[in-house]
Protein backbone atom coordinates (compact mmCIF):
# COMPACT_ATOMS: atom_id res chain seq x y z
CA UNK A 1 0.00 0.00 0.00
CA UNK A 2 2.96 2.47 0.81
CA UNK A 3 4.25 2.18 -2.88
CA UNK A 4 0.45 2.62 -4.26
CA UNK A 5 0.58 5.85 -2.43
CA UNK A 6 4.15 6.96 -3.65
CA UNK A 7 2.33 6.31 -6.90
CA UNK A 8 -0.54 8.52 -6.17
CA UNK A 9 0.92 11.61 -4.32
CA UNK A 10 -2.04 13.95 -2.91
CA UNK A 11 -3.28 16.97 -5.18
CA UNK A 12 -2.07 20.54 -4.34
CA UNK A 13 -4.63 22.60 -3.39
CA UNK A 14 -4.94 26.17 -2.96
CA UNK A 15 -3.37 28.04 -5.82
CA UNK A 16 -6.37 29.17 -7.50
CA UNK A 17 -8.47 30.50 -4.24
CA UNK A 18 -5.61 31.57 -1.98
CA UNK A 19 -6.26 35.13 -0.91
CA UNK A 20 -9.46 35.73 -2.94
CA UNK A 21 -11.65 38.26 -1.14
CA UNK A 22 -14.92 36.10 -2.02
CA UNK A 23 -14.24 32.81 -1.38
CA UNK A 24 -12.78 34.43 2.05
CA UNK A 25 -16.44 35.74 3.00
CA UNK A 26 -17.42 32.62 1.74
CA UNK A 27 -15.51 30.89 4.91
CA UNK A 28 -15.98 33.22 7.10
CA UNK A 29 -19.98 33.17 6.42
CA UNK A 30 -20.19 29.62 7.68
CA UNK A 31 -18.61 30.74 11.15
CA UNK A 32 -21.62 32.84 10.93
CA UNK A 33 -24.29 30.14 10.48
CA UNK A 34 -23.05 27.81 12.70
CA UNK A 35 -22.62 29.58 15.72
CA UNK A 36 -26.07 29.96 15.84
CA UNK A 37 -26.31 26.30 16.78
CA UNK A 38 -23.26 26.08 19.11
CA UNK A 39 -24.57 28.74 21.02
CA UNK A 40 -28.67 29.06 21.00
CA UNK A 41 -28.61 25.15 20.99
CA UNK A 42 -25.55 23.64 22.80
CA UNK A 43 -24.49 26.39 25.00
CA UNK A 44 -27.99 28.15 25.76
CA UNK A 45 -30.81 27.02 25.50
CA UNK A 46 -30.68 23.21 25.43
CA UNK A 47 -28.87 22.88 28.62
CA UNK A 48 -31.18 24.79 30.48
CA UNK A 49 -34.30 23.19 29.01
CA UNK A 50 -32.68 20.01 29.63
CA UNK A 51 -32.09 20.42 33.44
CA UNK A 52 -35.21 22.06 33.73
CA UNK A 53 -37.70 20.30 31.60
CA UNK A 54 -36.44 17.18 29.95
CA UNK A 55 -35.07 15.58 33.18
CA UNK A 56 -37.01 14.80 36.04
CA UNK A 57 -36.25 17.18 39.12
CA UNK A 58 -35.09 14.23 41.22
CA UNK A 59 -32.67 12.89 38.05
CA UNK A 60 -33.34 9.89 35.39
CA UNK A 61 -32.40 6.54 36.09
CA UNK A 62 -30.17 4.34 33.99
CA UNK A 63 -29.85 1.06 35.29
CA UNK A 64 -29.98 0.49 39.11
CA UNK A 65 -28.43 4.46 38.98
CA UNK A 66 -29.80 8.19 39.42
CA UNK A 67 -27.89 10.65 37.38
CA UNK A 68 -28.21 14.39 37.72
CA UNK A 69 -28.69 16.48 34.37
CA UNK A 70 -25.75 18.32 34.98
CA UNK A 71 -24.08 14.56 34.99
CA UNK A 72 -25.73 13.78 32.20
CA UNK A 73 -25.03 16.57 29.74
CA UNK A 74 -21.09 15.68 30.44
CA UNK A 75 -21.69 12.22 29.13
CA UNK A 76 -23.60 13.70 25.99
CA UNK A 77 -20.98 15.50 25.41
CA UNK A 78 -18.57 13.27 25.39
CA UNK A 79 -20.16 10.49 23.42
CA UNK A 80 -20.31 13.39 20.62
CA UNK A 81 -16.89 13.88 20.62
CA UNK A 82 -16.05 10.42 20.94
CA UNK A 83 -17.45 9.44 17.53
CA UNK A 84 -15.67 12.38 16.11
CA UNK A 85 -12.50 11.35 17.66
CA UNK A 86 -12.69 7.84 15.61
CA UNK A 87 -13.92 9.56 12.04
CA UNK A 88 -12.02 11.99 11.33
CA UNK A 89 -8.66 11.03 10.53
CA UNK A 90 -9.81 8.45 7.96
CA UNK A 91 -12.69 11.11 6.76
CA UNK A 92 -9.62 14.01 6.25
CA UNK A 93 -7.09 11.84 4.37
CA UNK A 94 -10.01 10.59 1.72
CA UNK A 95 -11.01 14.34 1.83
CA UNK A 96 -7.45 15.62 0.58
CA UNK A 97 -7.42 12.61 -2.18
CA UNK A 98 -10.38 13.49 -4.00
CA UNK A 99 -10.93 17.05 -2.87
CA UNK A 100 -14.26 16.26 -1.21
CA UNK A 101 -13.95 19.21 1.25
CA UNK A 102 -16.61 21.09 0.50
CA UNK A 103 -19.08 18.07 0.08
CA UNK A 104 -17.86 16.35 3.51
CA UNK A 105 -18.26 20.13 5.11
CA UNK A 106 -21.82 20.10 3.93
CA UNK A 107 -23.11 16.36 4.67
CA UNK A 108 -21.85 16.63 7.87
CA UNK A 109 -23.54 20.21 8.49
CA UNK A 110 -27.64 19.27 6.96
CA UNK A 111 -26.90 15.71 9.28
CA UNK A 112 -26.29 18.53 12.20
CA UNK A 113 -28.95 21.12 10.53
CA UNK A 114 -32.03 18.37 10.41
CA UNK A 115 -30.95 16.27 13.98
CA UNK A 116 -31.40 19.62 15.58
CA UNK A 117 -34.67 20.81 13.72
CA UNK A 118 -35.99 17.49 15.35
CA UNK A 119 -34.58 18.24 19.00
CA UNK A 120 -36.54 21.57 18.65
CA UNK A 121 -40.17 19.01 19.21
CA UNK A 122 -38.65 17.00 22.40
CA UNK A 123 -40.67 17.84 25.37
CA UNK A 124 -40.75 16.89 29.15
CA UNK A 125 -39.89 13.66 29.80
CA UNK A 126 -38.43 12.76 26.52
CA UNK A 127 -34.61 12.21 27.39
CA UNK A 128 -33.29 9.15 25.50
CA UNK A 129 -34.73 11.17 22.28
CA UNK A 130 -32.99 14.55 23.53
CA UNK A 131 -29.74 12.43 23.78
CA UNK A 132 -29.79 10.73 20.56
CA UNK A 133 -30.47 13.85 18.69
CA UNK A 134 -28.39 16.11 20.51
CA UNK A 135 -25.43 13.40 20.04
CA UNK A 136 -25.90 13.39 16.47
CA UNK A 137 -26.37 17.16 15.85
CA UNK A 138 -22.98 17.59 17.66
CA UNK A 139 -21.30 14.76 15.38
CA UNK A 140 -22.93 17.14 12.49
CA UNK A 141 -21.46 20.14 13.70
CA UNK A 142 -17.94 18.71 15.16
CA UNK A 143 -17.62 17.04 11.61
CA UNK A 144 -18.45 19.94 9.53
CA UNK A 145 -15.82 22.25 11.02
CA UNK A 146 -13.38 19.52 10.61
CA UNK A 147 -13.30 20.18 6.59
CA UNK A 148 -13.95 24.27 7.41
CA UNK A 149 -10.75 23.92 9.43
CA UNK A 150 -9.59 22.31 6.78
CA UNK A 151 -9.87 25.24 3.87
CA UNK A 152 -7.74 27.73 5.86
CA UNK A 153 -3.92 27.22 4.66
CA UNK A 154 -6.21 26.90 1.25
CA UNK A 155 -7.76 29.97 1.30
CA UNK A 156 -5.04 32.05 3.46
CA UNK A 157 -2.31 33.97 1.98
CA UNK A 158 0.84 33.18 3.38
CA UNK A 159 1.46 35.54 6.73
CA UNK A 160 -2.30 36.09 6.89
CA UNK A 161 -3.37 32.80 8.61
CA UNK A 162 -3.85 34.62 12.23
CA UNK A 163 -6.00 37.27 10.38
CA UNK A 164 -8.40 35.17 8.66
CA UNK A 165 -8.67 32.73 11.43
CA UNK A 166 -9.53 35.66 13.40
CA UNK A 167 -11.82 36.87 11.14
CA UNK A 168 -13.58 33.64 10.69
CA UNK A 169 -14.44 33.37 14.86
CA UNK A 170 -15.56 37.50 14.68
CA UNK A 171 -18.01 36.78 11.94
CA UNK A 172 -18.89 33.91 14.15
CA UNK A 173 -19.30 35.34 17.51
CA UNK A 174 -21.42 38.57 15.76
CA UNK A 175 -23.70 35.64 14.00
CA UNK A 176 -24.05 33.67 16.98
CA UNK A 177 -24.96 37.09 19.11
CA UNK A 178 -27.78 38.41 16.64
CA UNK A 179 -29.54 35.29 16.25
CA UNK A 180 -29.44 34.27 20.17
CA UNK A 181 -30.35 37.79 20.85
CA UNK A 182 -33.90 37.43 18.85
CA UNK A 183 -33.66 33.75 20.83
CA UNK A 184 -33.33 35.99 24.34
CA UNK A 185 -36.05 38.22 22.98
CA UNK A 186 -38.50 35.22 22.42
CA UNK A 187 -37.74 34.18 25.86
CA UNK A 188 -37.74 37.41 27.68
CA UNK A 189 -40.95 38.18 25.92
CA UNK A 190 -42.73 34.37 25.88
CA UNK A 191 -45.79 36.01 27.63
CA UNK A 192 -46.15 38.71 25.05
CA UNK A 193 -46.35 36.15 22.43
CA UNK A 194 -48.45 33.96 24.45
CA UNK A 195 -46.41 31.25 24.62
CA UNK A 196 -45.13 29.10 27.46
CA UNK A 197 -41.19 29.61 28.50
CA UNK A 198 -40.75 25.84 27.20
CA UNK A 199 -42.16 26.96 23.80
CA UNK A 200 -40.14 29.35 23.30
CA UNK A 201 -37.13 27.61 23.96
CA UNK A 202 -38.21 25.11 21.57
CA UNK A 203 -39.10 28.01 18.67
CA UNK A 204 -35.71 29.44 19.47
CA UNK A 205 -33.71 26.19 19.17
CA UNK A 206 -35.30 25.68 15.95
CA UNK A 207 -34.68 29.27 14.62
CA UNK A 208 -31.05 28.57 15.43
CA UNK A 209 -31.26 25.30 13.33
CA UNK A 210 -32.66 27.12 10.19
CA UNK A 211 -30.34 29.60 10.42
CA UNK A 212 -27.23 27.76 10.28
CA UNK A 213 -28.79 25.20 7.22
CA UNK A 214 -29.94 28.82 5.45
CA UNK A 215 -27.08 31.20 6.12
CA UNK A 216 -25.04 27.81 5.00
CA UNK A 217 -25.72 28.07 0.86
CA UNK A 218 -23.65 31.82 0.89
CA UNK A 219 -20.95 29.48 2.05
CA UNK A 220 -21.70 26.84 -1.05
CA UNK A 221 -22.05 29.68 -3.54
CA UNK A 222 -18.68 31.60 -2.56
CA UNK A 223 -16.11 29.01 -1.16
CA UNK A 224 -14.26 27.34 -3.81
CA UNK A 225 -12.13 24.04 -3.87
CA UNK A 226 -9.54 23.37 -6.56
CA UNK A 227 -10.80 19.94 -7.98
CA UNK A 228 -8.43 16.76 -8.88
CA UNK A 229 -9.64 13.66 -10.82
CA UNK A 230 -7.60 11.18 -9.56
CA UNK A 231 -7.32 7.29 -9.98
CA UNK A 232 -8.46 5.85 -6.88
CA UNK A 233 -5.67 3.14 -5.41
CA UNK A 234 -7.32 -0.19 -4.91
CA UNK A 235 -9.02 0.12 -8.55
CA UNK A 236 -6.25 -1.89 -9.78
CA UNK A 237 -6.87 -4.88 -8.08
CA UNK A 238 -10.55 -4.49 -8.62
CA UNK A 239 -11.52 -3.99 -5.21
CA UNK A 240 -14.99 -1.94 -4.40
CA UNK A 241 -15.15 1.29 -4.85
CA UNK A 242 -16.08 1.67 -0.56
CA UNK A 243 -14.06 -0.64 0.42
CA UNK A 244 -10.97 1.41 -1.83
CA UNK A 245 -11.65 4.74 -0.23
CA UNK A 246 -11.97 2.87 3.41
CA UNK A 247 -8.68 0.86 2.48
CA UNK A 248 -6.69 4.18 1.44
CA UNK A 249 -8.12 6.11 4.51
CA UNK A 250 -6.71 4.05 6.60
CA UNK A 251 -3.60 3.98 5.00
CA UNK A 252 -3.43 7.61 4.73
CA UNK A 253 -4.38 8.46 8.99
CA UNK A 254 -1.24 5.60 9.88
CA UNK A 255 1.06 7.92 7.00
CA UNK A 256 -0.09 11.03 8.60
CA UNK A 257 0.67 9.41 12.53
CA UNK A 258 4.19 9.23 11.20
CA UNK A 259 4.28 12.11 9.76
CA UNK A 260 3.54 13.89 12.79
CA UNK A 261 5.63 12.22 14.46
CA UNK A 262 8.58 13.63 12.44
CA UNK A 263 7.14 17.28 12.89
CA UNK A 264 8.53 17.86 16.25
CA UNK A 265 6.76 21.67 17.14
CA UNK A 266 3.70 20.34 15.43
CA UNK A 267 3.23 17.45 17.66
CA UNK A 268 4.04 19.24 20.56
CA UNK A 269 1.59 21.43 20.00
CA UNK A 270 -1.19 19.10 19.30
CA UNK A 271 0.20 17.63 22.64
CA UNK A 272 -0.61 21.18 23.84
CA UNK A 273 -3.22 22.35 22.80
CA UNK A 274 -5.14 18.62 23.87
CA UNK A 275 -4.52 19.16 27.33
CA UNK A 276 -5.18 23.36 27.66
CA UNK A 277 -8.20 22.54 25.23
CA UNK A 278 -10.18 20.31 27.86
CA UNK A 279 -10.73 23.32 29.94
CA UNK A 280 -11.67 25.17 27.24
CA UNK A 281 -14.46 22.97 25.85
CA UNK A 282 -15.60 22.14 29.09
CA UNK A 283 -16.21 25.89 30.36
CA UNK A 284 -17.97 26.52 27.04
CA UNK A 285 -20.08 23.45 26.99
CA UNK A 286 -20.64 23.14 31.19
CA UNK A 287 -21.15 26.99 32.14
CA UNK A 288 -25.35 27.44 31.26
CA UNK A 289 -25.89 24.53 33.51
CA UNK A 290 -23.33 25.36 36.66
CA UNK A 291 -25.20 28.80 36.50
CA UNK A 292 -28.46 26.88 36.78
CA UNK A 293 -27.90 23.67 38.82
CA UNK A 294 -24.78 25.10 41.02
CA UNK A 295 -25.61 29.40 41.39
CA UNK A 296 -29.40 28.63 40.60
CA UNK A 297 -29.39 31.47 38.39
CA UNK A 298 -32.84 32.96 36.49
CA UNK A 299 -32.86 31.86 32.82
CA UNK A 300 -32.25 35.79 32.19
CA UNK A 301 -29.43 35.82 34.22
CA UNK A 302 -28.07 32.99 32.45
CA UNK A 303 -29.04 34.41 28.60
CA UNK A 304 -28.06 38.14 29.60
CA UNK A 305 -24.37 36.30 30.24
CA UNK A 306 -23.92 34.51 27.42
CA UNK A 307 -24.90 37.30 24.92
CA UNK A 308 -22.57 39.45 26.57
CA UNK A 309 -19.67 36.64 26.26
CA UNK A 310 -20.62 36.93 22.08
CA UNK A 311 -20.23 40.23 21.93
CA UNK A 312 -17.43 40.44 23.71
CA UNK A 313 -15.62 37.79 21.93
CA UNK A 314 -15.89 39.62 18.58
CA UNK A 315 -13.60 42.31 19.49
CA UNK A 316 -11.61 39.76 21.12
CA UNK A 317 -11.08 37.74 18.70
CA UNK A 318 -9.32 40.88 16.55
CA UNK A 319 -7.69 41.98 20.04
CA UNK A 320 -5.65 38.51 20.44
CA UNK A 321 -4.75 38.76 16.34
CA UNK A 322 -3.25 42.36 16.91
CA UNK A 323 -1.62 41.01 20.01
CA UNK A 324 0.06 38.21 17.82
CA UNK A 325 1.47 40.97 15.28
CA UNK A 326 3.26 42.45 18.29
CA UNK A 327 4.26 39.17 20.09
CA UNK A 328 3.93 36.24 17.71
CA UNK A 329 1.14 33.67 17.87
CA UNK A 330 2.59 31.32 20.79
CA UNK A 331 2.83 34.16 23.23
CA UNK A 332 -0.51 35.45 22.29
CA UNK A 333 -2.28 32.01 23.02
CA UNK A 334 0.02 31.68 26.11
CA UNK A 335 -1.28 34.97 27.60
CA UNK A 336 -5.06 33.85 27.18
CA UNK A 337 -4.36 30.39 28.96
CA UNK A 338 -3.19 33.02 31.93
CA UNK A 339 -6.55 34.53 32.00
CA UNK A 340 -8.15 31.19 31.67
CA UNK A 341 -6.50 30.54 34.39
CA UNK A 342 -8.25 33.00 36.88
CA UNK A 343 -11.67 32.25 34.72
CA UNK A 344 -11.85 29.01 36.50
CA UNK A 345 -10.80 30.08 40.05
CA UNK A 346 -13.06 32.79 39.99
CA UNK A 347 -16.04 30.66 38.83
CA UNK A 348 -15.13 28.63 42.18
CA UNK A 349 -15.81 31.48 44.28
CA UNK A 350 -18.42 32.99 43.07
CA UNK A 351 -22.10 33.19 43.91
CA UNK A 352 -24.39 36.04 42.44
CA UNK A 353 -25.67 36.90 39.27
CA UNK A 354 -23.26 40.08 38.77
CA UNK A 355 -20.08 37.80 39.51
CA UNK A 356 -21.24 35.63 36.93
CA UNK A 357 -22.25 38.47 34.46
CA UNK A 358 -18.56 39.74 34.89
CA UNK A 359 -16.81 35.99 34.80
CA UNK A 360 -18.48 36.12 30.96
CA UNK A 361 -16.94 39.35 30.13
CA UNK A 362 -13.59 37.92 30.77
CA UNK A 363 -14.19 34.76 29.48
CA UNK A 364 -15.46 36.24 26.10
CA UNK A 365 -12.34 38.65 25.83
CA UNK A 366 -10.09 34.89 25.54
CA UNK A 367 -12.61 33.27 23.84
CA UNK A 368 -12.39 34.03 20.56
CA UNK A 369 -8.04 34.68 20.80
CA UNK A 370 -7.18 31.28 22.45
CA UNK A 371 -9.59 29.59 19.56
CA UNK A 372 -8.27 31.62 16.88
CA UNK A 373 -5.20 31.86 17.42
CA UNK A 374 -4.63 28.11 18.17
CA UNK A 375 -6.06 26.95 14.57
CA UNK A 376 -3.82 29.64 12.92
CA UNK A 377 -0.88 28.45 14.58
CA UNK A 378 -1.47 24.97 13.43
CA UNK A 379 -2.30 25.65 9.87
CA UNK A 380 1.04 27.01 9.32
CA UNK A 381 3.04 24.26 10.91
CA UNK A 382 1.48 21.41 8.84
CA UNK A 383 2.00 20.28 5.20
CA UNK A 384 -0.37 22.15 3.02
CA UNK A 385 -1.23 19.72 0.93
CA UNK A 386 -2.14 17.33 3.16
CA UNK A 387 -4.49 20.34 5.18
CA UNK A 388 -7.58 17.97 5.31
CA UNK A 389 -5.93 15.16 6.40
CA UNK A 390 -3.84 17.42 9.34
CA UNK A 391 -7.14 19.08 9.85
CA UNK A 392 -8.83 15.83 10.86
CA UNK A 393 -5.99 14.98 13.32
CA UNK A 394 -6.64 18.82 15.01
CA UNK A 395 -10.41 18.24 15.03
CA UNK A 396 -9.37 14.73 16.29
CA UNK A 397 -7.40 17.08 19.46
CA UNK A 398 -9.74 19.26 19.54
CA UNK A 399 -13.00 17.03 20.34
CA UNK A 400 -11.00 14.30 22.02
CA UNK A 401 -10.39 17.18 24.62
CA UNK A 402 -14.11 17.64 24.62
CA UNK A 403 -14.38 14.14 25.68
CA UNK A 404 -11.84 13.85 28.57
CA UNK A 405 -12.73 17.78 30.15
CA UNK A 406 -16.80 17.12 29.96
CA UNK A 407 -16.66 13.15 31.25
CA UNK A 408 -14.32 14.24 34.32
CA UNK A 409 -16.63 17.55 35.06
CA UNK A 410 -19.43 15.31 35.36
CA UNK A 411 -18.00 12.10 37.72
CA UNK A 412 -16.01 14.84 39.86
CA UNK A 413 -19.77 16.55 40.05
CA UNK A 414 -21.66 13.01 40.50
CA UNK A 415 -18.87 12.08 43.06
CA UNK A 416 -18.60 15.04 45.18
CA UNK A 417 -22.04 16.53 44.73
CA UNK A 418 -20.97 19.87 44.16
CA UNK A 419 -19.63 21.68 40.46
CA UNK A 420 -17.70 23.83 42.09
CA UNK A 421 -14.71 21.19 43.01
CA UNK A 422 -14.84 20.19 39.33
CA UNK A 423 -14.68 23.44 37.64
CA UNK A 424 -11.65 24.35 39.95
CA UNK A 425 -9.93 21.30 38.80
CA UNK A 426 -9.97 22.57 34.92
CA UNK A 427 -6.86 24.94 36.17
CA UNK A 428 -4.82 22.01 35.90
CA UNK A 429 -5.45 21.51 31.78
CA UNK A 430 -4.68 25.14 31.30
CA UNK A 431 -0.96 25.28 33.81
CA UNK A 432 -0.18 21.52 31.65
CA UNK A 433 -1.06 23.18 28.75
CA UNK A 434 1.04 26.34 29.07
CA UNK A 435 4.07 23.96 30.36
CA UNK A 436 4.20 22.51 26.86
CA UNK A 437 3.66 25.19 24.56
CA UNK A 438 6.43 26.88 26.24
CA UNK A 439 8.51 24.18 24.23
CA UNK A 440 7.43 24.75 20.84
CA UNK A 441 9.61 26.80 18.48
CA UNK A 442 7.40 28.56 16.21
CA UNK A 443 9.64 29.53 13.57
CA UNK A 444 11.45 26.24 13.37
CA UNK A 445 7.37 24.37 13.25
CA UNK A 446 6.64 26.78 10.15
CA UNK A 447 10.40 25.88 8.49
CA UNK A 448 10.06 21.80 8.87
CA UNK A 449 6.35 22.46 7.22
CA UNK A 450 7.71 24.09 4.18
CA UNK A 451 10.66 20.99 3.56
Amino acid sequence: MSKLLKKSPLPATGQTVRGDPKVIFGWAMYDWANSAYITTVAVAILPLYFATVVVPPQGFIIGDTIYAAETLWGFMVSAAALVIFLLAPGLGAIADFCSAKKRFLFSFCYLGVVSSIFLSFCGKGNVWPTIILFVISQIGFVGANVFYDAFLPQIAESGQEDWISSKGFAYGYAGGAIQFCTALILLACHDFFRLSQPEAARIGMLSAALWWGGFALITARYLKEPQSVRKLPGKDKNIPNNFAYLVFGVSRVWQTLRQVSGLRNTALFLASFLIYNEGIQTVILMATIYGKQELHLSATALMITLLLVQVVAVPGSLFFAWISGKTGTKKAIMLSLLVWCGVVVYAYFIHTATEYFILGAIAGLVLGGSQAMSRSLYSSMIPMNSAAEFFGFYSVVNKFSAVWGPFIFAMIRHWSGSSRNAILSLIFFFILGILLLTMVDEKRGRETALE
